[in-house]
Order: C-alpha cells, then sequence, then structure tokens
C-alpha cells in the first residue's frame, strides 16, 4: 500500500512494482495448487468465481451448437445439494429464467457425499457442467471429486463419438485449501475455485481454469479494461491480491503441520463434549464410516427436547460457534437445511441442535503460534478466538428439565 500503490497496468515504478507483486501472488498460488501461473484468474471472492463458471458453461454450450444445425435445447448442470449459495441460486435463477436446467443430487445418508455413481446417474444429452464442492462447508466430509473427474474424462470419450457436448468438471475447494493436500493435477478439474479468506488471507479469491479460453473455456462477465487478460477487467486490488499470494505461501509450507495439529484440537474437542454430555446426548454429524472430513471441523448435534442451537450458545462463554455455516448464521436456525441437509444425516428422533465449530480465524504459524495447546498433560491454552476449556456453560442448560 506505501510502495506500490501505483496502477498495475501504469508504466512508473510504482506501476511496475505493483504489476511484480501481482505476477509474484499468481505464482504462488499456482504453487500452491500445483497449476501453472497463466491458470490463475483473481476475482472478488469465490461467489464471483463460481458465478463465472457457471455463465461459461452455458454459453460454451450455446457457442457449440451455432453452424451445427443440432439444437439440443437448455443446458444442463448437475451438482450436489449440499452446494454454498453462490452455486445453488445461480443455478435457481437460470432455471426461473429458463436460460438452463440443474439436478441437484443428494448426499448419501450412509457416506455424507454425493456419490459419483448419483452424479453420473444425473448426467443428460444436454449437460455441460458437474459442479461438486471438495469439502462441505458445514459437515466438513470431503468429496470424492478426484474419482468423478476420472470417470467424466471416460464419459466425455464416448460423448464425443456420439455428437454430444463435452462435460466440464468444477469444484468448489474453498473449505479445503490450507486444511489438506489440494492438487489440480490429481483432482483433474477444469475449473477450482479459491477463497482467500478460509486460509486466512484477504477476502478475495480467485479462479483456476486448466487453460482459460483453450483447454478450459472461460467467458468474462465483466467487460473494461483488459486487465487479467478481459477475462475480468478491473484495476487489480494489488494490496489483497499481494495478501493472497503471502497466504498461499504459508499454506504451501505449512499445511501438513497444520492439518496435523488442527486434527488433534479438533478430535480433543469432541472427546470433550462426549466426556461432558455422555454419548446418549451428543451426535456427531459428520462421522460417517470409509468418508474423509476436514481436520478443522466439528460438526454435532445435542440431543433433548425443544432445544434452539442460538440459545445453547448464547450460554457459552469460550466457544466460537455458528448454527449452520457461518455465512448464513444470522438466518436463524436451520434444521431443515438444504445446504447441509442435516435431517438426512442424522437421527430424526431427539435432535435439538445442530453446531458448526470451524477452525479459528488464526494464522499458519505452525505449532507453536498462537494456536498451540497441549491437553495430555495439564495445560490447554488458546489463542484468540476460544474454542473451550470447559463446556459447563452449555451442559448445564441442556440438563433434562431445563428450558
Amino acid at each position: 500500500m506505501c510502495q506500490a500503490w501505483g496502477n498495475p497496468s501504469s508504466s512508473h515504478p510504482t506501476g511496475k512494482k505493483a504489476k511484480e507483486l501481482i505476477g509474484c501472488a499468481r505464482e504462488s498460488l499456482a504453487r500452491m495448487l500445483g497449476g501453472r501461473p497463466e491458470d490463475i484468474i483473481f476475482t472478488s471472492g469465490g461467489t464471483e468465481a463460481n458465478n463465472m463458471v457457471i455463465h461459461t458453461a452455458c454459453r460454451h454450450f450455446h457457442e457449440n451448437q451455432r453452424g451445427t444445425g443440432d439444437n439440443r435445447g437448455t443446458p444442463h448442470i448437475v451438482t450436489s445439494s449440499v452446494e454454498h449459495d453462490s452455486i445453488r441460486l445461480p443455478l435457481e435463477q437460470l432455471g426461473r429464467e429458463g436460460l438452463a436446467e440443474a439436478t441437484f443430487v443428494p448426499v448419501s445418508p450412509l457416506s455424507g457425499q454425493a456419490e459419483v455413481d448419483d452424479v453420473l446417474a444425473a448426467v443428460r444429452p444436454n449437460t455441460c457442467l458437474v459442479s461438486l464442492m471438495l469439502a462441505n462447508n458445514e459437515t466438513g466430509i470431503i468429496m470424492p471429486v478426484a474419482e468423478l473427474s476420472r470417470r467424466i474424462r471416460a464419459l466425455n470419450q464416448r460423448r464425443t463419438a456420439e455428437g454430444l457436448p463435452r462435460i466440464l468438471v468444477h469444484t468448489d475447494a474453498a473449505q479445503m485449501i490450507g486444511k489438506g493436500r489440494v492438487d489440480v493435477r490429481e483432482l483433474g478439474v477444469d475449473y477450482l475455485t479459491i477463497v482467500g479468506h478460509k486460509f486466512h488471507g484477504p477476502r478475495i479469491g480467485a479462479l483456476y481454469a486448466h487453460g482459460p479460453g483453450t483447454t478450459a473455456p472461460l467467458h468474462p462477465m465483466l467487460f473494461g479494461g483488459g486487465q487479467e487478460r478481459s477475462f475480468r477487467p478491473g484495476t487489480e486490488n494489488t494490496p489483497m491480491i499481494a495478501g493472497l499470494g503471502q497466504a498461499a505461501e504459508l499454506v504451501s509450507t505449512n499445511w501438513e503441520a497444520y492439518e496435523a495439529h488442527m486434527q488433534d484440537v479438533r478430535d480433543y474437542l469432541e472427546a470433550r463434549l462426549e466426556a461432558s454430555f455422555g454419548k446418549q446426548r451428543i451426535h456427531f454429524n459428520s462421522h460417517f464410516k470409509g468418508s474423509k472430513r476436514l481436520c478443522n471441523t466439528c460438526n454435532f448435534s445435542i440431543l433433548g427436547p425443544g432445544l434452539q442451537g442460538r440459545r445453547v450458545l448464547a450460554h457459552c462463554k469460550v466457544l466460537l460457534a455458528s448454527v449452520g455455516a457461518a455465512c448464513h448464521s444470522e438466518k436463524g436456525d436451520r434444521r431443515q437445511s438444504f445446504h447441509c441437509q442435516l435431517h438426512l444425516l442424522l437421527k430424526e428422533t431427539g435432535v435439538g441442535t445442530a453446531v458448526t465449530v470451524p477452525e479459528p480465524e488464526g494464522t499458519l504459524h505452525g505449532l507453536r503460534g498462537p494456536w498451540h495447546h497441549r491437553h495430555r498433560g495439564t495445560q490447554v491454552s488458546y489463542g484468540s478466538g476460544a474454542l473451550p476449556a470447559r463446556l459447563a456453560d452449555v451442559r448445564e442448560l441442556c440438563l433434562p428439565g431445563c428450558s
């Protein structure tokens, strides 16, 4: 902000410095994902990146029909029923306008995942895009994106021979980056959404596109001065992009240590919850045999009649948690959440409230940073934004006979 405040498109020294910082950030994001710098497009956030992919898929579908005399109708998109609103709501809006059709595949109550066979069963001749999040933002369940990509590649070979449109593959990796391995070569996707504040970066984002405009089609939603190779024009927000690049560097260096540490914290929290409430009063909503989950997410229900998540959390002095996803927590209790469809995943009887405890908004300083803890001895220490050192307040609220 002080030394590179110039417009990155300018030729004076501060502009050139800004351009250099943006280039370095692009390289850092590419390194974090195992991709190439030219595959990274900076956006305002994950919502814009997700909308850009949907917009591109629909436009690409129509462009492929021009001059062929083959009218395949309306573009069709397959996604899961637990996607973020920035996937679900654009698809619903396109459906209301008659511009696209969408199928929302439910997650399996046995695995918590959108199963690959179920996703592929929803494919139609006019399907142009499959979008499946890499990890769910409420349960932490990791989705089988790599397997889905492999299956769609094989399917695309058959579709090409039949004259059907290629199916593009997108994953919203917002929750996964920084908490586990993310390699676009292993995932095999055409597009991947990046959200900075999910790995302690600024609140902007980026889109990975495998060969944007060539291998993976990419159409802009905005038109202007030609920045970001005209895929996302507008004067670049240099400080935020530089911060995003620095966060990506920290992820590349520290994610394995962070993953191990946060898994330790998560498991400790769950053990304390179970010990405090008893196995009959607590239900962990993301424990599915055979399914992997994020290291930093604990989603649980306190079982009892008439419980409301907000009232439970109001009695917690040392626990930062949300009822459902944080970005929707202002909407009140969402027991029948469309996004998470917890009613499919939980025991139907006696569920009082579902609470999601995400990672702390700390930093990637490593195991001796502000989120160091040691629970096997006598000390438990926490930094800013606290996981519980004791659970007496919420346990007392939920005792039988208490309202």
